[in-house]
């Protein structure tokens, strides 16, 4: 059975892989522990490997697609050349081997000074900005919209190249 890669809603991958769970639906999130840093405390959280995105199991993809669209919190499928993305069963198996191996691993992102990047999540959602500066993992922007220039410091992790 081919693995399809599913979009969800931002911060919405545990709870749209357990909703299609519970319906019966083979679902493999990747997730990570890291501790986040509160101002009153420090906190041990799961977070998933990859923003947005799980990967579900199904046996027929025309048939079995629509009870896992209209699960809330599910957005659509990945295409690739006008078919469902497929992901191979050794390759789920290749990031479940690298996650139980590597257990402090972190998935990057690369981003460069003049680089142009495409804000994935928050109020400048699907906004064209380019690089201006890294720090940790903050990066600057310069976005120009609605004939307006601003510059914005947004998480690494919510850029796309």
């Amino acid at each position: 059975m081919p693995w399809y890669v599913l979009y969800t809603k931002p911060r919405n991958e545990k709870k749209v892989a357990q909703l299609l769970t519970a319906k019966g639906i083979e679902v493999y999130c990747p997730v990570k522990e890291e501790i986040r840093q509160w101002s009153d405390r420090k906190k041990k959280v799961v977070e998933p490997v990859f923003s947005s995105y799980i990967f579900v199991n199904l046996n027929d993809y025309n048939e079995e697609h629509l009870p896992v669209l209209i699960t809330p919190g599910s957005v659509r499928f990945l295409w690739w050349n006008k078919k469902p993305g497929v992901v191979q069963d050794k390759e789920i198996q290749a990031i479940k081997e690298f996650l139980n191996s590597y257990k402090g691993a972190e998935i990057t992102i690369e981003v460069t000074k003049g680089q142009q990047v495409i804000i994935n999540e928050g109020p400048l959602k699907d906004i064209p900005g380019t690089v201006l500066q890294v720090k940790g993992n903050k990066v600057y922007l310069l976005v120009k919209t609605l004939s307006l220039t601003l510059v914005a410091t947004v998480p690494i992790q919510s850029l796309k190249p």
